[in-house]
């Protein structure tokens, strides 16, 4: 077994560093994807002909130093901006939007900026094609608008669609 591990090291190594990428997919905690650059540099200590032993502290030392230097650096760079700063979809809610097709409680369709987006009114009666209406919620993939006999003349929603 000890003379598989020695010829065949490399694909440990290289299967430790999928695993561990794999697991960062999986939390997104920046931890597993540190630790693969641990067994990447195992895997080249590997290729360089170091004994199994040193391609294990290889591994530790590299995967702890790359955690403890290079995360706090990474999540500082990650939370940057103002803890309320809205995001993707968020950043919807309150603009104008056209209609493109008729909606109704049972769906239609509206251009938001420059995107469309299936559409359904939040309460009320069907909306013509053509007017002007207020993005209320998004549920998904899709946009809850209010009646235009709602919608509120707000400097947030005087963007046009």
């Amino acid at each position: 077994m000890l003379e598989w591990i020695n010829d065949f090291g490399w694909i440990i190594w290289l299967t430790v560093f999928l695993l561990l990428a794999v697991a960062e997919m999986l939390t997104l905690s920046l931890y597993f994807i540190l630790m693969s650059v641990g067994a990447l540099a195992a895997l080249v200590a590997f290729l360089f002909g170091a004994e199994l032993w040193l391609q294990i502290v290889i591994f530790c030392v590299v995967a702890l130093a790359t955690t403890v230097l290079i995360r706090p650096l990474a999540l500082s760079h990650l939370h940057r901006g103002p803890a309320d700063q809205l995001s993707n979809v968020d950043r919807l809610i309150g603009r104008s939007a056209v209609v493109l097709e008729a909606v109704s409680t049972g769906g239609g369709l509206v251009k938001i900026g420059g995107d469309i987006w299936s559409a359904r009114v939040q309460g009320g009666t069907e909306i013509p094609v053509g007017a002007t209406v207020e993005v209320a919620a998004i549920d998904g993939a899709t946009a809850v608008i209010t009646h235009p006999s709602t919608h509120k003349a707000s400097g947030t929603a005087a963007t046009t669609a």
